[in-house]
């Protein structure tokens, strides 16, 4: 079992920055592939970012390239996902999620532990 919080998210001008964070329960969590999605009012959960579990494969939506970047501290089990120049469709509840694919993946079926999420707001 994995559990996942996540933190950091708030409200934010356009054109600002957030970084998000997500803590990890567990003594293997560089086993896991670290994924982050959205989900706005109204609209299914998406794919953000994922990241391997050694860090060092990425992927992102296109959405978010550029803007978005996604890492992750094994030693304090701990994935962040920072976020620049963020836009009014960025809003939404952001989510961690652990997928026990080594691999980054951008499927949300591939995740088996989630967390409650966070919100994040951008006002124009």
């Amino acid at each position: 079992q994995v559990q996942l919080v996540e933190s950091g998210g708030g409200l934010v001008q356009a054109g600002g920055s957030l970084r998000l964070s997500c803590a990890a329960s567990g003594r293997t969590f560089s086993r896991y592939a670290m994924g982050w999605f959205r989900q706005a009012p109204g609209k299914e959960r998406e794919f953000v970012a994922a990241v391997s579990g050694s860090g060092v494969r990425t992927y992102f939506a296109e959405s978010v390239k550029g803007r978005f970047t996604v890492s992750r501290d094994n030693a304090r089990n701990t994935v962040y996902l920072q976020m620049i120049s963020l836009k009014p469709e960025d809003t939404a509840v952001y989510y961690c999620a652990a997928s026990t694919d080594y691999s980054a993946n951008p499927a949300l079926s591939r995740y088996n532990y989630w967390g409650q999420g966070t919100q994040v707001t951008v006002s124009s």
